[in-house]
C-alpha cells in the first residue's frame, strides 16, 4: 500500500502519534495483544500500520493481511445489500415488514408484566422496513432480564450457526415486541431480519447475495461467513479482558467455529474480513456508492442511509433504551445501517457529519464525506466498551489535518 500523507492533507509527524499512542498505552501494558490502524483521505491512504501481535500464544505478529472476526461490522455491508434491493424497487422503506414476513402480521407489542402473565397491545403502526434498517423495530438482543428477552430465551431465539435464517424468523414470530415500532431506538437482531429479507426478496441465499452483489464486484476477496483451510494461518485469536485487567484468549482461530461454513449466515455479526477489504466497502461509501467501475448503490441512497432517521430528528440520548450499543448516544442519530456525529459539540468529538459503527471484538470504522476520510482500527478485543478506541483515534486524526 503506497502511502503519502502529505498527498492527503496530513501534517506527517502528527498522525505518527497514532503509533506512540497505541504501542505506549495498549500494546507494551499488554493490554491488547495487536491491532491495525488505517487512514485514508481523498482517497489516498496516509498511514497504515500492523501492530503487536495476531496470536499471542503462538507470538505471531500482526500481518497487514490478517483476517479478523469483524461482528457488527457486518451490519452496514447487509444494510447495503438491503438497500440494493430497494434501488430495484422491490419495497419502500415504510412498507410493512409483514409483506415480506406475513407470519409477522399479528405481532403484538409488550405492555407490562412478567413473561407467563404478558399484557400486550397490538402495534399502533405496522413495523416497517424503515425500522429493521434503524434499530427502530421494537426487536432486542433478548439478553436483559425484561420479560420479553425471557420470551426470546424461552423461544430459543438466536444466532447459532446451526440455526438458519428462516427458522430464527420462525421463532421471532412466538415473541411479543419489546416497544411500539418507530417510537424508541434499541440494538438487537434487526439487521440479522435485514438478512433474512436479502434472501425472501432476492430469492437467493443471503451468503451468495452478497458474494454477488458486493464481495465480487468489490474485490473484496477475504471477506466470509467463515475462514477457508488455506487462510487459517491469517486469521487471528479472540481476546477477552478479565476483571484483573489480564487477557483470556476466547476463541483460539486453530479451533474455532469460523473454520467451518455455518447454516446460520448471521448479517448482524457474522463476517469475517481484512482492513484491505473494508477500506475497499468503505471507499465505495465515500464516492457514492461505486469504486474501480463497480457500482454497488447510487449516491444519492447513500446520501440517504447516512441521514437520521431516528423519529422526530432525535439523538439517542432521546430514544434509546439499555446501554448497550456499539456508540455513544450524545449528539449521535442513526441512519440505515449507521450511526451518525449530528452535533461536535453534544458528542465531545470531532467529525460532524460522519457515520460508522463497531464490532463486539473493538473493531471500529467511520467514514467523514465532508474531510473525505476513512478510519478503520481492527483489534480482537472483548468487550468493545472497554476502550475509547474511536474518540482517541478522531483527537489524534483530525487534528492531524492540516490543509
Amino acid at each position: 500500500m503506497d502511502l503519502d500523507p502529505l498527498a492527503a492533507g496530513f501534517d506527517p509527524a502528527r498522525l505518527e502519534r497514532i503509533t506512540a499512542h497505541l504501542n505506549s498505552n495498549y500494546i507494551e501494558p499488554g493490554k491488547i495483544a495487536g491491532c491495525q490502524v488505517l487512514v485514508s483521505r481523498l482517497g489516498q491512504p496516509a498511514y497504515f500500520r500492523s501492530l503487536g501481535l495476531m496470536d499471542r500464544d503462538r507470538a505471531k505478529p500482526m500481518a497487514d493481511d490478517t483476517i479478523f472476526r469483524i461482528y457488527s461490522m457486518s451490519k452496514p455491508i447487509t444494510s447495503v445489500a438491503l438497500m440494493t434491493l430497494y434501488e430495484q424497487g422491490h419495497f419502500q422503506l415504510n412498507d410493512p415488514v409483514h409483506r415480506f414476513i406475513p407470519e409477522w402480521r399479528d405481532q403484538k407489542v409488550w405492555v407490562s408484566g412478567d413473561v407467563d402473565a404478558m399484557e400486550l397491545t397490538m402495534p399502533e403502526s405496522p413495523m416497517t422496513m424503515r425500522h429493521v434498517l434503524s434499530h427502530t423495530a421494537g426487536l432486542t438482543y433478548g439478553a436483559t432480564n425484561h420479560p420479553v428477552d425471557k420470551a426470546y430465551r424461552r423461544h430459543g431465539v438466536n444466532r447459532d450457526r446451526s440455526e438458519t435464517l428462516r427458522t430464527f424468523i420462525e421463532k421471532l414470530a412466538l415473541v411479543p415486541l419489546r416497544y411500539q415500532p418507530g417510537q424508541s431506538w434499541m440494538y438487537s437482531f434487526a439487521t440479522d431480519v435485514c438478512g433474512y429479507l436479502v434472501e425472501a426478496i432476492s430469492g437467493k441465499p443471503f451468503d451468495q447475495y452478497l458474494q454477488e452483489t458486493i464481495f465480487d464486484p468489490l474485490g473484496m476477496g477475504d471477506t466470509s461467513f467463515w475462514v477457508r483451510p488455506e487462510k487459517l494461518p491469517r486469521f487471528a485469536a479472540n481476546y477477552q479482558r478479565q476483571p484483573d485487567k489480564s487477557l483470556k484468549l476466547i476463541d483460539d482461530p486453530e479451533r474455532s467455529t469460523y473454520l467451518s461454513n455455518p447454516s446460520f449466515f448471521s448479517g448482524g455479526g457474522g463476517l469475517t474480513s481484512t482492513t484491505a477489504d473494508y477500506l475497499r466497502f468503505c471507499e465505495m461509501l465515500r464516492r457514492g456508492g461505486e469504486l474501480d467501475g463497480a457500482r454497488i448503490l447510487g449516491p444519492r441512497t447513500i446520501d440517504l442511509m447516512a441521514r437520521n432517521h431516528l423519529a422526530g430528528g432525535k439523538d439517542l440520548t432521546q430514544m434509546a433504551i439499555g446501554a448497550f450499543s456499539e456508540t455513544a448516544y450524545e449528539g449521535v442519530g442513526f441512519g440505515l445501517g449507521f450511526a451518525m456525529t449530528l452535533d461536535e459539540v453534544d458528542a465531545g468529538s470531532l467529525g460532524e457529519g460522519d457515520y460508522y459503527w463497531g464490532g463486539a471484538a473493538s473493531t471500529i470504522f467511520w467514514v467523514d464525506p465532508l474531510e473525505d476520510l476513512v478510519v478503520i482500527f481492527m483489534t480482537q478485543l472483548m468487550p468493545s466498551a472497554t476502550f475509547n478506541f474511536r474518540g482517541q483515534l478522531k483527537n489524534i486524526i483530525y487534528s492531524s489535518i492540516v490543509e
